[in-house]
């Protein structure tokens, strides 16, 4: 840049506050990679169970310890967010909800959304 130059520089992120759709679109990416890391994590539970007894014994403690409780909590969570920013994603991609209000209300929506089927498939699965 020249030592003239009178352009405006950009706003740096730490004097930019970001609207709630680069949060959640950001969010929805590590969901998708949590949820990725998740899948290998389940798919060793799986193949823990077609081993031996105490291979799955195992893999089974892990699962059930508080620890294990809440890595798989957070893997529901991430799984419903990632799928109602998906559904939500599908609705802009018919030209829907892309007004600026629209978007943050559906975001909203999204995160809602994602809590509450968390926590209903949490008792479910509690109380069974």
């Amino acid at each position: 840049m020249a030592w003239n130059d009178k352009r405006p520089l950009s706003p740096h992120l730490q004097h930019y506050k970001m609207p709630l759709t680069a949060y959640l679109s950001i969010a929805h990416r590590a969901a998708g990679i949590v949820n990725s890391a998740a899948i290998v994590l389940l798919v060793l539970l799986i193949t823990s169970a077609a081993g031996s007894p105490s291979s799955y014994e195992f893999m089974a403690g892990i699962a059930g310890s508080w620890f294990g409780k809440l890595v798989l909590f957070g893997f529901t969570l991430t799984l419903y967010y990632h799928m109602a920013n998906g559904i939500r994603h599908l609705f802009w991609d018919i030209g829907r909800g892309l007004d600026l209000e629209d978007a943050k209300k559906s975001g909203n929506v999204c995160l809602i959304a994602a809590g509450v089927l968390s926590l209903i498939t949490w008792m479910v699965a509690l109380a069974s």
